[in-house]
């Protein structure tokens, strides 16, 4: 191997080494609690579509999970530059918070006035949680 080449492969090495630390920003981190034995759950969501549950081993979503994800925060927008906050009404079962780079949304299941972000965000939830994390609900 020339020196020219073996320059240039450690280079390589080391310019690939030092770009192994860069992560994609977080989409969103919703905590979910509520009456149900496996309601406690939280969600951690990155750009690149890798999700982390309870605090867990990175998992990734599916291509059309992470649309959707994407789509939710864009939609969100509004409610969490103004901190939206929907009391629970009777009977609720579940609650969440979001918080993504604009700020908090709080609701619960059976909110008020949701809007349609938080319906699909609430969905997106289950459906991450049962079929990319392996949980009951």
């Amino acid at each position: 191997m020339s020196r020219a080449l073996a320059a240039a492969a450690a280079a390589a090495a080391s310019l690939a080494a030092g770009c192994g630390g860069v992560t994609a920003a977080d989409l969103f981190l919703v905590t979910r609690s509520g009456a149900t034995p496996h309601a406690h759950l939280t969600l951690l969501v990155n750009e690149e579509g890798v999700v982390h549950c309870n605090g867990g081993a990175p998992l990734k979503l599916s291509d059309a999970q992470l649309v959707q994800a994407r789509a939710i925060q864009e939609e969100m927008h509004g409610a969490a530059t103004s901190n939206l906050a929907l009391p629970a009404n009777p009977g609720s079962v579940m609650s969440y918070a979001v918080r993504d780079e604009d700020g908090t949304v709080r609701f619960s299941d059976n909110s008020s006035r949701q809007p349609h972000a938080l319906r699909q965000l609430a969905l997106f939830v289950l459906q991450v949680a049962q079929q990319v994390c392996r949980l009951p609900e």
